[in-house]
């Protein structure tokens, strides 16, 4: 049976070592987040460095989710003082439950305040795509369906939660799936 990868990217409006109080409040929330969602029903896996959060993503070690890699239009740093990102990769049983997790809760409430955290880059922010029983997605694949997303718009190998498609590429609908930003095109 098919599982649903969803790989989200942002550009924090500040670097992940600023000691201001909108970063420690990022970090604060990401945390109680991770924990909700990994107990919510339908979700598999996420990517997790294997050496925990010791460097950047660049230099961590992700095993079997790969090389981190990020969009060609991520200009910002690549050091532990200058990245300035937050990106996720994770797999779920299907659609209906990655979005329950996205758009309840924590998750909801974090949405709601991530114009204070992260640049309004005009780049689509998320993309999901359908994989095989037992693949794990990697970093680049997330990377490579972003940028088709965002070029080429939602299609069966590249889509949004508000233009989504079933495993057999058929196009699908779910209703009150939150608010329509998430729209492409």
């Amino acid at each position: 049976m098919p599982h649903l990868a969803l790989y989200t990217f942002g550009v924090l409006k500040s670097s992940l070592a600023d000691p201001g109080p909108l970063t420690r409040e990022l970090h604060a929330s990401g945390e109680a987040i991770y924990r909700k969602i990994s107990q919510h029903p339908g979700y598999l896996a996420r990517a997790q460095a294997a050496d925990g959060d010791r460097g950047t993503h660049f230099d961590l070690d992700w095993g079997a989710w790969g090389e981190f890699a990020v969009p060609t239009w991520y200009g910002k740093g690549r050091t532990v003082e200058t990245t300035a990102l937050d990106a996720t990769l994770s797999l779920w049983t299907d659609l209906r439950s990655a979005v329950d997790a996205v758009y309840t809760g924590l998750h909801r409430e974090a949405l709601n305040r991530r114009y204070d955290w992260f640049e309004r880059t005009g780049q689509p922010n998320y993309v999901c795509w359908w994989v095989s029983d037992g693949v794990i997605p990697t970093w680049q694949d997330g990377v490579s369906r972003l940028e088709h997303l965002h070029d080429h718009g939602s299609a069966p190998a590249a889509f949004t939660f508000h233009h989504s498609f079933a495993p057999d590429g058929t196009p699908t609908r779910l209703k009150g799936i939150g608010p329509k930003s998430d729209q492409v095109r």
